[in-house]
């Protein structure tokens, strides 16, 4: 198609009835077709896409946004996708700069590839962080993490939520209260009655996704972690942020290893929100 009439086509709003569409235009750039986690997104947040008048979709991407409905306090932006039939013919650019407007003065924030960071530093995001991708199967070793940690109860949600909240740096109730039924375990960190952390671990093909991951400290994280790998046989899955030196250092003498490197990347802030020294992994890097 010529790059004029891609220019003409428009750009709408993604429903959860675009789930397939999503799926196959993630697996026609060689990344798994993740329907769990698309159904996540397009569920509690706002996609963007083109369609391809032959059938399926030209690009795509997801927006969460986070605080007040009217008045978010900051956006996530992820999945950035364009099928291979049209890359390097300005659609991904054009798709961003639709979103980037259309978002106005809010906060935005994403996780880039090495493939994918020109193109936003083109349109100005910056660079201010990085998050390290590790993934196999957990063996334990070395003193156990010595923080109790047990499955979460509904009773536990006001709790977690407050929690999150202040870590994170604004509300994500839309999302968080979405982990009981989207996550296949659900755990907390405790002493004397009070919640000190919390992790969620979802399934994702053939591993589990260790997201978010909040904690009062690094011991509490590793608990965390070791607590989730205890209760499944899957290889487990986290981006870690590489300022937690010592939790990478432990997850990968335990069997997990390095695959990737992601640029954290923000626009319209110098800093995300929130306390990152009790941040140590998102839900996933489309959402924050």
């Amino acid at each position: 198609m010529p790059t004029s009439s891609l220019a003409a086509l428009p750009i709408r709003r993604l429903t959860p009835r675009d789930l397939a569409a999503c799926a196959d235009l993630s697996e026609n750039r060689g990344w798994p077709r993740e329907e769990h986690k698309w159904g996540l997104l397009l569920t509690a947040g706002r996609g963007y896409a083109i369609d391809d008048p032959d059938g399926g979709l030209v690009s795509a991407c997801v927006v969460t946004s986070y605080g007040p409905r009217e008045r978010p306090d900051l956006a996530t932006i992820g999945m950035v996708l364009v099928a291979e039939r049209y890359a390097r013919q300005g659609v991904g650019r054009r798709l961003m700069q639709h979103v980037v407007t259309e978002l106005g003065a809010t906060p935005l924030t994403l996780h880039a590839t090495p493939y994918g960071r020109p193109l936003y530093e083109e349109l100005g995001f910056k660079a201010i962080g990085r998050a390290e991708m590790v993934r196999g199967h957990f063996t334990p070793g070395g003193p156990e993490p010595e923080a109790a940690t047990r499955a979460a109860t509904a009773e536990d949600l006001p709790a977690i939520l407050r929690l999150d909240e202040e870590v994170f740096g604004t509300d994500r109730t839309h999302m968080i209260t979405r982990l009981p039924a989207f996550a296949d375990q659900l755990r907390v960190a405790e002493e004397d009655g009070q919640i000190t952390g919390y992790a969620a671990a979802w399934p994702n093909l053939d591993n589990h996704v260790v997201g978010p991951l909040i904690a009062r400290d690094t011991e509490t994280a590793k608990a965390l972690i070791a607590s989730l790998a205890a209760h499944t046989n899957h290889v487990l899955r986290t981006d870690i942020d590489v300022r937690h030196e010592e939790l990478l250092t432990w997850v990968k003498a335990r069997g997990l290893a390095s695959t990737s490197f992601n640029a954290v990347m923000t626009y319209g802030i110098a800093e995300l929100p929130g306390d990152w020294t009790r941040r140590f992994a998102p839900l996933t890097v489309a959402a924050g």
